[in-house]
């Protein structure tokens, strides 16, 4: 007796290895983060993170002691050194007496300089000049050399973010921008779409034809115009015009139409014969909403919930708008930009920036990653 064995059919597997290369191509500029993090800042200067294994080629300049560094020995004057500090695993390839021919001379070949004097340069980078005469300069001559060097890693990339001035005042800061901006929006987002889903009343579609409008505005188009409406409101009022109260509902006001039109398509595919047996025993809209849809409606708020807080903590524009910068008001994407210095220089400290910045939101997307597809098909199937 035989059986046939199943084959996969070909459009299977090219979905399959489509989705595996997506996934290695969405990957790949993360984990290139993470090595650049934790590589040592001279080679991450010169070289790609692919090259984060191999050893990489620096050119360097070493200028020789002064010549009251000389020792005479056996009748020859002589100055050693060592050109670079102790402990450092480099190794000299090449050296020169000019940025133009650093490489006129290999690693332990003797030199002859002009006014007759030795000079040789070891691999392991140690450096002695010979002379028949005493040494006479008072400045040092300098040395070209090229030098391999092996790959480093360090966490002093991490140690300097983190022990920077107002790091843990613009993790507050952030925490205290976050939380309420992203639980405010929920809050109002369910009421608004249990309305929609299940309450009738004139204008209900053409209410949710604007909230689906509202979905495609861009962000920057509406600051200017959210911006002068809540200045206004502020000095009517007398309120601080940038305030933790101004981000929030800037946060909540450009983070509602996605939780209002995701929140409404879920409900909108609870049972409708659980809502009116409900309705059956009496229990009014705010009581099946409490009790039932509520309780129901737990993975498309989660799915909200990592939205909302994942664009919320990886705001700057926003931010910077609406709070500004300033003791107790700088977040954590402005913190960081102030490490850089005004010209960029210390720009290396972002890779690892960019991983302390992300172990808050790793953490909510992995407790919350359960309801995270459910929530995205809310409502696509009936």
């Amino acid at each position: 007796m035989t059986t046939n064995k199943s084959k996969l059919p070909i459009g299977t597997i090219a979905k399959h290895a489509t989705v595996l290369l997506l996934v290695i191509l969405w990957t790949l500029p993360t984990l290139g983060l993470l090595v650049s993090s934790v590589r040592d800042k001279d080679q991450l200067t010169v070289s790609g993170w692919w090259t984060a294994l191999s050893a990489s080629d620096r050119n360097e300049v070493y200028r020789t002691p002064q010549g009251a560094a000389q020792q005479e020995i056996d009748g020859v004057f002589v100055i050693e050194s060592s050109m670079i500090a102790d402990g450092s695993r480099r190794i000299v390839n090449a050296w020169g007496l000019g940025p133009r021919n650093i490489d006129e001379f290999q690693a332990g070949e003797t030199a002859i300089l002009e006014d007759g004097s030795r000079m040789t340069v070891t691999q392991d980078a140690r450096m002695r000049w010979e002379s028949d005469e005493p040494f006479t300069h008072t400045r040092g001559i300098r040395v070209f050399y090229m030098a391999e060097v092996p790959p480093t890693f360090t966490l002093q990339n991490y140690a300097e973010v983190l022990s920077s001035e107002g790091i843990g005042r613009a993790f507050i800061n952030t925490m205290t921008v976050t939380l309420p901006a992203t639980f405010i929006p929920i809050l109002i987002a369910a009421f608004a779409a249990y309305a929609l889903a299940w309450m009738n009343f004139p204008g209900r579609l053409w209410i949710l034809a604007g909230i689906v409008g509202l979905l495609v505005v861009p962000l920057q188009i509406s600051l200017i115009p959210v911006l002068r409406m809540y200045t206004n409101l502020a000095g009517t009022f007398g309120w601080e015009a940038k305030s933790y109260a101004g981000v929030w509902l800037a946060h909540t006001g450009f983070g509602l139409p996605l939780a209002v039109y995701l929140l409404r398509n879920y409900m909108a595919g609870l049972p409708k014969e659980v809502m009116e047996s409900a309705r059956m025993d009496g229990a009014s809209h705010f009581d099946v909403f409490r009790t039932i849809v509520l309780p129901l409606s737990i993975p498309a708020l989660a799915s909200f919930a990592i939205f909302q807080f994942l664009w919320v903590w990886n705001d700057l524009l926003v931010a910077l708008v609406f709070l500004g910068q300033g003791e107790g008001k700088t977040v954590m994407t402005a913190q960081l930009i102030e490490l850089l210095g005004s010209r960029g220089d210390n720009w290396e400290i972002l890779t690892s920036g960019a991983f302390i910045t992300m172990i808050v939101p790793l953490v909510v997307f992995i407790s919350m990653q359960r309801y995270f597809v459910r929530g995205l098909l809310a409502g696509s199937v009936k």
